[in-house]
């Protein structure tokens, strides 16, 4: 075998670890969504019946324009976690899955137990979105709302500016008078 054949399969090896060289050969990297990044998510939930009404905040995700968001543990109370695709034109209908916070229900929504689900309508746009709750007949649903808000894709600055140069700012122990 000559010199050639031997390294041959080095050559193919090395070229395909460099990176991006899977594209070159067809196997592009997922596309990130326009919607990808960390987002705020705002429940707010009526009153209903014995339950009482409520509002909630907290962080959620978009990867790949699939959303995901979580309040509390899993399986402890006032655990919710939505899931959901969102379609290029920014519609999504999300999947809500929770379990309730105290036993206020009473009559038919007690037969339910503690856990509960539900669906989302919602829009985004590049910074924003809106949902709705679906409340099917409006017997076993409550009105609840949902406002997204993407997070800035640039983080804050975690230095705050150099103070300027030369003599530092007479305190009122220091002695010193400001020039």
């Amino acid at each position: 075998m000559n010199l050639r054949n031997r390294f041959r399969p080095l050559v193919v090896c090395a070229v395909l670890l460099l990176p991006g060289a899977s594209a070159a050969f067809g196997q592009a990297a997922p596309a990130r969504g326009k919607f990808d990044g960390n987002w705020t998510t705002h429940l707010a939930c009526e009153a209903h019946g014995e339950m009482p009404a409520y509002k909630w905040e907290f962080p959620s995700t978009v990867q790949n324009s699939v959303f995901h968001g979580q309040h509390g543990e899993e399986g402890g109370p006032g655990y919710l976690v939505i899931d959901g695709p969102i379609a290029d034109d920014g519609s999504a209908k999300l999947k809500a899955k929770g379990h309730v916070t105290q036993s206020h229900a009473h009559g038919v929504f007690a037969m339910k137990g503690n856990s509960y689900d539900y669906n989302i309508k919602a829009q985004f746009d590049d910074t924003k979105g809106t949902g709705k709750r679906d409340e099917g007949a409006g017997i076993l649903g409550r009105p609840c709302t949902f406002d997204f808000t993407k997070e800035s894709d640039t983080p804050p600055d975690a230095h705050p500016p150099a103070a300027p140069s030369g003599n530092p700012p007479a305190t009122p122990d220091s002695g010193q008078k400001p020039n």
